[in-house]
């Protein structure tokens, strides 16, 4: 017997690609069965050691399949496609991994607050689907989405933001995120160009990459995007296929588009024959002043497609989003999104109709505007005593993020992994860039998610942090 830990020392001293291994068992069957070949009858068979050579070089053969098996397995070469092969995992993913130790304080999420969640009107909910209509739930559907959920969403966006003409068409999807694949699935191919705003959420970014498009940044104005910077964008850009902008408390900058430049976005966007895709995840948490109306209410020329979802006013973990767009694009999402997940989970789409049509659903948005103003004004008084005037701020309308400066000097990645050292994580805002390696001095926080006791706490270490590194 051999002895495990001679093997491991052999092991750990000899390395050999899989594909050469390959070749050298290859070889070595081919010899045998020559060897067998070339052996005379029975009858006149001479004695010889051939066959105890043989028997010899089989089992030195499977000796060595044994001793190397998992160092070869790890040689294996894996070619990935073009498409993915520059892709970079989410840094707000990776950030999740340091967020996810109990000690660090995560000013890094986009999550919704725990008590936003109307966890017993989903218990309901669910318990009375599984009881009455329990097949239907849990049964393949269409996926163009629940019929009645369709329908209940349709009627929402038109009496509360006139959204939705003839033409367009709703398909429920697996989140928002979905719609931004499915869209550029559908309209773009390799070395075609979407404009984005600069910053811009990373989620929708990276989605754009993995298809191989070129972003094409817009920078932003307090007011939304620099139309000048835009129309200047559009004319450079023949293969441009959509303009993606987040209009209300948008990710990450926290800036709400005027009203002005809603229009004037559309408009630039139908003079040079672009579409425009609307993501509009946080419209329903504002906090302050009056909604502005949805670029997608301007739309009588099939230019815009729409993005809501469920994930910031109900539950991100059900996963239901939808798309209103021109009907000719949705067809071919719908196409797509058959290779893809064939439908969106039905029995979340139950409990989203449900909750829209059975509960009080406008007072779940009040409740919902109320908690975030709350929270959201305590986070910027935190910043105006604690971060004040080294780290700077913009104020926000409503959403999740707020949107932070540091001054010249310090060094915006390296503040970043200092603070990940006192426990507390925040989002690099070159990750948000259509360039991640242009100069960034601002990051993300997040107030939806932690604790007051925790905001405070995160906040005063920053500042602490700042004065240091100055």
């Amino acid at each position: 017997m051999i002895h495990r830990k001679k093997c491991d020392k052999i092991k750990s001293s000899f390395s050999i690609p899989l594909r050469v291994f390959g070749y050298i068992r290859q070889t070595f069957w081919a010899l045998v069965n020559h060897r067998l070949k070339q052996r005379p009858p029975a009858a006149g068979r001479r004695k010889s050691g051939g066959s105890s050579v043989l028997q010899a070089l089989s089992f030195c053969f499977h000796l060595f399949s044994i001793l190397y098996h998992d160092r070869l397995v790890l040689k294996m070469e894996y070619k990935f496609s073009n498409r993915v092969q520059s892709l970079k995992p989410s840094a707000i993913r990776e950030i999740f991994k340091y967020a996810a130790d109990p000690e660090v304080i995560s000013l890094s999420a986009g999550n919704p607050s725990p008590e936003a969640f109307p966890t017993k009107a989903i218990e309901e909910i669910t318990a009375s689907i599984l009881e009455k209509n329990p097949i239907a739930a849990l049964q393949y559907s269409i996926t163009e989405g629940y019929a009645p959920l369709r329908e209940t969403l349709k009627d929402y966006m038109k009496k509360t933001h006139n959204v939705g003409r003839e033409f367009d068409e709703l398909v429920v999807t697996s989140g928002a995120q979905q719609v931004m694949d499915l869209t550029t699935k559908a309209l773009c191919n390799a070395g075609d160009v979407v404009i984005c705003e600069a910053p811009s959420f990373i989620g929708s970014l990276n989605s754009f990459r993995s298809y191989g498009v070129r972003l094409r940044g817009v920078p932003m104005d307090d007011d939304g995007m620099n139309l000048e910077a835009l129309e200047t964008a559009l004319r450079e850009e023949p293969n441009a296929k959509f303009i993606y902008t987040i209009p209300n408390f948008q990710n990450p900058s926290g800036i709400t588009m005027s009203l002005e430049k809603r229009k004037k976005v559309y408009e630039l966007a139908k003079r040079y024959g672009v579409l425009i895709l609307e993501d509009n995840p946080y419209g329903d948490l504002r906090i302050e002043g009056e909604d502005l109306p949805c670029i997608k209410s301007f739309d009588e020329d099939g230019l815009v497609m729409y993005a809501g979802t469920f994930s910031k006013v109900l539950a991100p973990g059900i996963r239901v989003g939808y798309c209103i767009g021109p009907s000719a694009v949705c067809q071919k999402m719908i196409v797509c999104k058959q290779g893809e997940d064939v439908h969106t989970n039905i029995l979340a789409q139950m409990i989203a109709n449900e909750f829209m049509t059975k509960y009080d659903y406008p007072a779940h948005i009040q409740f919902l505007r109320d908690l975030y103003r709350k929270k959201a004004k305590f986070a910027m008084d935190l910043m105006d005593q604690y971060l004040l005037p080294k780290i700077t701020y913009k104020p926000i309308q409503g959403g999740l993020f707020i949107w932070c400066t540091l001054p010249e000097g310090v060094d915006m990645p390296d503040f970043c992994k200092q603070a990940v050292l006192r426990k507390v994580c925040v989002v690099p805002g070159n990750a948000f860039l259509t360039d991640e390696s242009e100069p960034c001095q601002c990051f993300r926080t997040n107030f939806s998610t932690p604790t007051d006791q925790q905001l405070e706490k995160g906040i005063k270490i920053l500042g602490q942090l700042v004065n240091e590194l100055i």
